[in-house]
């Protein structure tokens, strides 16, 4: 049973910056890996994935803002947020999926789930 573990969220301003960090154990350089997110009036939605072999998928919103990366040799997922807007507002969950290593696995492959990190940006 692989386990995920975020940290990073927080509180910040408009304009401002944060990385979210999610530890995994055991880690599985295999695995496809995602960041999804949840505000208080939206569906919940994948903000970026990566793949095993790096390649990226990016939500439009997300593009030009958020950089997903993974360090294999410390079995770690970050996503590096900048610019962030009072829509960024959400709590961010960390997900992978057993069976699906690319960046493009459909939302229902990811089989494994944190629990999550509250971001809050104000205006």
């Amino acid at each position: 049973q692989v386990n995920l573990v975020e940290s990073g969220g927080g509180s910040v301003q408009a304009g401002g910056s944060l990385t979210l960090s999610c530890v995994a154990s055991p880690y599985h350089y295999t695995y496809g890996m995602a960041w999804f997110r949840q505000g208080p009036w939206n569906e919940r939605e994948k903000v970026a994935s990566i793949g095993s072999d790096g390649g990226t998928d990016y939500s439009d919103s997300a593009k030009g803002r958020f950089t997903i990366s993974k360090d294999n040799a410390k079995g770690t997922l970050y996503l590096r947020m900048t610019n962030l807007k009072p829509e960024d507002t959400a709590e961010y969950t960390c997900v992978a999926s057993s069976y699906c290593s690319d960046a493009y696995c459909a939302l229902h492959a990811y089989d494994v789930k944190g629990q999550g990190t509250q971001v809050t940006v104000s205006s």
